[in-house]
């Protein structure tokens, strides 16, 4: 879910910058914010944020452990922290308050003692009774409470307390923000925000497929004779082997969007505003225009004590109150008296609004874009332009001191205090806050920028070298300006140089070292520019860039300065980094010392802060596309075809490489050490005692070196050492264990992803260092190689002093092996400056250089001779499965392998043996390539247009590259504005210098050539197409997936219409089909560090078997989500998918469905609705429906799971064959046999092809489909089958195995059926129709039966993982078994473990 730079030591969580305005405690927070917090307590979905901080004991060490990681000491630090954590607990008890508002029944209230009484106010005006409500106050015995004050801070508030609402005067601000209010009541149940992408609205579908709230419908039902009013048969496009691919289901119709309750026609700004002096001296505070769906036109003023209508029409201004003036506090009590049909309608549209599940309306962190959206309707909307012309900056209504410095607010919640559990989810949920505000604000500026609304500051210069200041954020275009990168490959430097910036700001920030600051930085792709936003340091402005920089180089190199302080902050990064400190000349040939690359600038602002900026060298570069003169490959990439000249000189290696590239040489290393000892253990086997001494003395060591370990780092590394330590003790010694390891985690964790850190929990059980990747291999072939090893550990463990001189030489030999900079421990690091142009390094540094050389090439080739072939190995045995180009690229970024290689990865796919078991991927590999190479040629195609005629540009551009139409012709707008002749004459002329219809000209045959050329140039890679239809027909692609991946990597978004792609006589598009073009935005993602220790701990619970402990601690990190991250987050959506299958497991199946149906919403609120997380959310809640007795909601879920796979990546995928068994047995359980074989069949013939058809899926594929003929009485075909599968079982596990017994049991029992079957048939022959006839047994499945295939299929079975698990989870499966023994009836029995293969791992 996350990668592995997520638990780098720094002394503190990992988290990057998102959204407090609410720091200072000013009014920042805008509403919607403050809804947000709201919201997740009112729907009980999150309980109040740190309510349950601890439940009992048992989450206590993990809370010890999750502190203890952040800092080096831990003992004393547990303590402290325990007590603190109770007092949080004691303090923290909801309490109900009753509320009591005009107009309205007394009401209860539960709320929590951390809550700001602002956080009740939101309750009130979401509450469907008191929405209308803005503008009041909270009253305790006539005391007015303040907004910002926590309620456990208020004397006299306890259990029980009556609150008043008290109805306030208005000022022009309250008014504004209740007309605002008002309109989003209306608008609620309208989606066209989700549409536009305003917001942070994004589409829902869920509830139509499960018509409304899964808890209810399930009460609601009629649980008996369900089965007979199912309608079971799918469209023809969902069924097997359809060839059509509708796009049209993709956003089904919402009722209550089709005819909208309307309430009003026109609410709008009055033209007579503002109130002219005499009658603001009246109380006058603003004019608005009403007209009502009985067509009454009427001018409303609002004034300090509300509204009322006044005498004004359209031409006369007349502000006297009319009679009767109905004057109200709220404007809705004001229309429900003069509109019959607002009262109606509006009171209609709460009831639906408040029905709504909160997730489908909670705004999401970061915006998510539909790329398909239907033609709607555009109504007037006052406050959407007033939005649109008041340029909102960053709500300034909302924000005293008008526009936010963002600089400021992003770096203040970066310096909060982060001691204990409480300060650090305060400060991470102001970074996260902060973070996601400036990554709109930093969108909307860049859309300005490029749409021409702002002005450059140095608008005399040309358009490609403007720079803009818009709402305290920088902007700058991706171009290369004045030569900067010319060296470096030009433009494609330029464009590449931002979002490198931004892997490094993203990997500082993870570091989180006190006192060096990033700046804010977000990359925006819009119309075919890249902007940069960055939030603008203090006093950089005045002074020229040679002044300020006081640590780097402006010039790549030529001219370099150092700082101490500098030096001293970025040494705490370079363990976690890998950066070597390093020296170099400046041009002066003084050496100068650095650590960081040449490029990363250090500026001191004018607030005394220290940043550091152009981080777009941290990671070293990427010698396979670096050709350098005189310097050779090692032969892995040689073999490869490697080096490859590439577009630009910036080519780096990513974090995730760097990272598995250490851990690799860690094993290496520790390898080496054991062999050497073992010989010498050999050569003076006589003392033999030396052993459990040396073992001993280590465990005293373990803590002290923790606290060394801070003040050697520069002597001798310990670290890692330490670490390794603690592992060999923990046999002898668990209690300290687990403080230590938490110890050394905040420390050498990331110095090495250890082989034996906290991430593989169950590898770490008997304290040796029990790598999957060592352990197996090397244990057996050399006997007692595992004392040697633990010998080997204790001996790096210890810091030089106390070791025979002939272990240090093993020591050392083993560090100059692997490349190790220090030469008494395992430390690699990198220098980011090597090969770098102009980057000189003093002469006695030769070797040092030579060995860092050595170093990257090393890596480079680990890249393409490890990493790439582990990618399709994970492939291969489906460990990995990727459905669309997003997912594959996430794939290959796990592993450290850039998109550039993607070319390479395809070559290794096509040579691969098993080449059809990885036709998905293959597909996948060249769709993805040809959609990039189409963004590329999209990117320079589209600067050149005008914006009048970009969706014709854009219309156009997709007939070239999907149409099947030869000589799609572009239609050059027709100037609605300008007569025949004179349009022709303004063709001719060429404005701005340009040719602004060049684009005009574009075809797709040369579009195709442009492709195929790109991909040869950029992946390195032959295409051989000329035509879109020919890759349709050599690669099996669908049209429709070519045109998700393109308007997804572009941000087109188009009608939502049946295309046709193939039609030879008119282009698929029309400019009528575009209906919009959104940004496409890179921005840091902060985490939650706390709850991301605790969600890892819950699943390694699980994993080993804990449910109950790790069902908790997923709770609690659940809590600890919502608390950073609010209700809405990609994290939150996995929490909730891990609890559904713990609760389901354990057998509450109520309870799974609604975290279950949680995640689903949330996962398409948040990745989008056809994403291919999405899809499989879809899966597990079908089945947990089908648990729940849903038949019907269960074959829906899993019908519109099928068609999203359809149109992300087409049938011929192995997740399509989980899906269709699980269709499969589903009608199978509804008695639809025919349909039921049709998917089932499907399924097994794409197991058959990605599986080999020797796979136990296939043999299991073979069972389901036996048992559907067994109940059709087709016995000789199931025999047929459940022969196949027999077989199989027979040959990959024995005879003796239960499952081939089971099978051969099903055979004995089909062959008996076939026999009586065939008697009775004879039987019928010789007797004629008064034979008497003995009954057959057909069996209809019992659902529980069915449900049992289902929970196989789909991998909800534990696998004993060694010895020690076995135990743990023998009691589990005991409790499971009789469970089903009650379940099963006289149904064959399919349970017991099964093999690992078959296993889907528990996320």
């Amino acid at each position: 879910m996350v990668s592995k730079t997520d638990d780098i030591p720094a002394s503190l969580p990992d988290c990057n910058p998102v959204d407090l305005a609410d720091e200072a405690g000013d009014g920042a927070q805008d509403s919607n914010e403050a809804t947000k917090t709201r919201l997740k307590d009112s729907c009980g979905c999150a309980h109040s944020a740190d309510t349950a901080m601890v439940n009992g004991d048992g989450a206590h060490e993990h809370m010890e452990e999750a502190e203890s990681k952040q800092d080096g000491n831990c003992e004393a630090d547990g303590e402290e922290e325990s007590n603190e954590q109770e007092v949080i607990v004691i303090q923290d008890t909801g309490f109900t308050v009753k509320i009591q508002a005009p107009g309205t029944e007394l009401f209860d209230l539960q709320v929590s003692p951390q809550e700001m009484v602002q956080e009740i106010h939101q309750v009130l005006m979401d509450r469907e009774d008191t929405c209308h409500r803005t503008c009041f106050s909270l009253q305790l015995d006539g005391n007015v409470l303040d907004n910002f004050a926590e309620l456990k801070s208020i004397e006299g508030l306890q259990e029980g307390s009556l609150l008043k609402v008290v109805e306030e005067p208005y000022t022009v601000r309250e008014a504004r923000i209740h007309v605002r209010h008002i309109r989003d009541l209306l608008k609620s149940l309208d989606p066209s925000d989700a549409y536009n992408g305003v917001d942070c609205n994004s589409l829902s579908f869920l509830s139509i497929f499960t018509d409304g709230d899964l808890g209810d419908s399930g009460k609601r039902r009629k649980k008996g004779n369900e089965l007979e009013q199912i309608d079971c048969t799918p469209p023809e496009h969902i069924l097997p082997g359809s060839k059509e691919r509708p796009l049209v289901p993709l956003q089904p119709q919402n009722k209550d969007w089709k005819q909208p309750m309307q309430c009003l026609k026109v609410l709008t700004m009055s033209g007579w505003n503002p109130p002219p002096g005499n009658r603001k001296m009246h109380g006058d505070l603003m004019y608005l225009y009403i007209v009502t769906v009985e067509e009454r036109h009427v001018s409303v003023t609002a004034s300090t004590r509300g509204f009322y209508l006044n005498q004004s029409t359209t031409y006369t201004f007349n502000p006297k109150p009319a009679n009767p003036s109905f004057l109200s506090h709220s404007l809705v009590e004001l229309l429900s008296q003069i509109s019959p049909a607002f009262k109606k309608n509006f009171t209609a549209l709460q009831k639906k609004r408040v029905q709504r599940h909160p997730f489908e309306r909670i705004a999401t962190p970061f915006q998510v874009y539909s790329w398909t959206a239907p033609q709607v309707d555009h109504a007037m909307d006052c406050v959407r332009a007033e939005d649109a012309y008041t340029s909102r900056l960053g709500y300034e209504e909302h924000i005293p001191g008008q526009t936010r410095d963002w600089n400021e607010e992003l770096q203040t919640t970066r310096e909060l205090p982060r001691k204990n559990l409480p300060e650090r989810l305060l400060r991470e949920r102001a970074i996260f806050k902060v973070h996601s505000d400036f990554a709109a604000a930093a969108t909307r500026g860049a859309m300005a920028v490029i749409d021409g609304n702002v002005m450059a500051i140095n608008p005399g210069e040309e358009t490609r070298m403007q720079m803009f200041i818009w709402n305290n954020i920088f902007f700058s275009l991706g171009f290369d300006v004045r030569d900067h990168y010319r060296e470096l490959g030009g433009d494609a430097a330029a464009h590449a140089a931002p979002t490198n910036d931004l892997n490094g700001v993203r990997a500082y920030g993870a570091v989180d070292v006190e006192g060096l600051y990033t700046l804010g930085t977000v990359v925006v792709d819009y119309r075919g520019y890249r902007v940069t936003a960055q939030s603008i340091i203090p006093g950089i402005l005045e002074r020229e860039q040679e002044q300020s920089v006081i640590y780097g180089s402006i010039d790549f190199g030529k001219t370099v300065v150092s700082h101490s302080k500098y030096l001293e902050l970025l040494e705490k990064t370079s363990r976690p980094l890998k950066i070597q400190r390093h020296r170099v000349l400046n041009e002066k040939n003084d050496v100068v010392e650095l650590c960081s690359s040449v490029e990363c600038k250090g500026i001191i602002g004018n607030d005394g802060r220290h940043y550091i900026l152009d981080l777009l060298r941290t990671f070293p570069p990427d010698l396979n596309f670096l050709p350098v003169n005189g310097e050779e490959l090692p032969p892995e990439s040689h073999r490869h075809g490697f080096p490859r000249k590439h577009r630009h000189r910036l080519a780096c290696l990513r974090q995730e490489l760097i990272e598995a590239f250490v851990e690799h040489r860690y094993l290496l290393f520790m390898k080496m050490a054991a062999l050497q000892l073992m010989q010498q253990k050999a050569n003076k086997d006589s003392n033999k005692t030396d052993t459990p001494a040396i073992t001993e003395t280590s465990e005293t060591p373990t803590e002290s070196s923790t606290d060394t370990a801070q003040t050697q780092s520069t002597t001798s590394d310990s670290t890692d050492a330490t670490e390794v330590s603690t592992d060999c003790t923990s046999q002898t010694d668990s209690s300290t264990s687990a403080a230590s390891k938490a110890a050394t985690d905040g420390e050498g964790n990331s110095s090495e992803p250890t082989t034996n850190g906290p991430q593989d929990p169950a590898a770490t059980q008997n304290g040796e260092c029990k790598n999957p990747l060592e352990g197996k291999e090397f244990e057996e072939s050399i006997p007692g190689l595992a004392q040697a090893k633990e010998l080997a550990e204790t001996l790096v463990a210890e810091d030089g002093s106390g070791i025979d001189p002939k272990s240090r030489e093993v020591v050392l030999n083993a560090c100059k092996a692997v490349g190790s900079i220090s030469n008494t421990s395992f430390d690699i690091r990198f220098n980011p400056d090597i090969f770098s142009p102009g980057v000189r390094f003093p002469e006695d540094h030769a070797d040092d250089v030579q060995k860092q050389k050595q170093l990257l090439k090393d890596a480079a080739a680990f890249l393409v001779s490890c990493q790439i072939p582990s990618l399709i190995k994970d492939c291969l045995d489906h460990s990995t499965l990727p459905m669309d180009g997003a997912t594959l690229t996430e794939a290959l970024h796990q592993r450290g392998i850039n998109v550039r290689y993607l070319g390479t990865v395809l070559e290794f796919v096509e040579k691969t043996p098993a080449k059809t078991q990885l036709e998905h991927i293959y597909r996948i590999g060249i769709c993805e390539l040809i959609t990039r190479c189409a963004k590329h040629i999209f990117k320079t195609y589209l600067q050149c247009v005008e914006l009048s005629a970009l969706s014709a540009a854009v219309s156009h551009f997709l007939n070239c590259f999907l149409s099947s139409f030869p000589d799609a012709v572009a239609h050059l707008p027709p100037d609605e504005l300008v007569s025949r002749r004179k349009s022709r004459k303004r063709r001719n002329r060429v404005p701005g210098g340009g040719d602004n219809t060049a684009w005009a000209s574009l075809t797709p045959i040369e579009l195709w050539k442009n492709i195929a050329s790109e991909a040869q140039s950029y992946y390195h890679f032959h295409l051989q197409c000329e035509s879109v239809d020919q890759v349709v027909e050599k690669y099996g692609f669908q049209k429709i997936t070519l045109l998700r991946e393109i308007s997804i990597k572009t941000g087109i978004q188009i009608l939502i219409k049946e295309y046709n792609f193939d039609s030879r006589h008119k282009p698929a598009f029309t400019e009528e089909d575009i209906l919009n073009i959104f940004p496409v935005v890179k921005h840091v993602n902060p985490k939650a560090s706390d709850a991301f220790h605790f969600f890892q701990s819950g699943q390694a619970k699980v994993q080993q078997g804990f449910l109950k402990e790790g069902c908790e601690l997923i709770n609690e990190a659940l809590n600890l989500f919502n608390n950073v991250y609010g209700a809405m987050h990609v994290e939150i959506c996995a929490c909730l998918r891990l609890l559904a299958r713990l609760n389901y497991i354990m057998g509450d199946h109520a309870e799974a469905l609604s975290n279950q149906q949680k995640a689903v919403l949330m996962s398409e609120r948040v990745l989008g609705i056809e994403h291919p997380n999405t899809i499989q959310e879809y899966m597990h809640l079908a089945l947990y429906c089908f648990a729940n007795g849903q038949l019907s909601t269960a074959l829906r879920l899993l019908y519109r799971g099928r068609y999203l796979m359809l149109l992300v990546c087409g049938e011929d995928h192995p997740e399509m064959a989980l899906l269709d068994s699980n269709i499969g047995l589903v009608l199978h359980g509804v008695m639809e046999y025919d349909l039921s074989l049709r998917f089932l069949e499907n399924a097994l013939t794409i197991n058959t092809k990605y599986h080999g058809a020797r796979s136990l899926k296939v043999a299991l594929s073979h069972h389901l489909v036996a048992r559907v003929y067994e109940s059709k009485a087709e016995f000789r075909s199931a025999l047929q089958h459940e022969k196949e599968g027999y077989t199989i079982y027979k040959n990959q596990m024995g005879e003796a195995h239960e499952k081939t017994k089971e099978s051969s049991e099903y055979l004995k029992y089909l062959t008996q059926q076939a026999v009586a079957l065939q008697r009775t048939m004879n039987e019928i022959y010789k007797n004629g129709s008064n034979a008497s006839i003995m009954p057959l047994k057909f069996t209809a499945p019992s659902m529980a039966s069915v449900l049992e295939q289902l929970n196989i299929i789909n991998g909800i079975i534990f696998i004993p993982l060694s010895q020690k698990d076995l135990e743990n989870l023998k009691a589990e499966v005991q409790r499971r078994q009789q469970l089903q023994e009650l379940g099963k009836g006289e149904e064959p029995t399919e349970y017991t473990p099964l093999e690992v293969e078959d296993k889907i791992p528990i996320d």
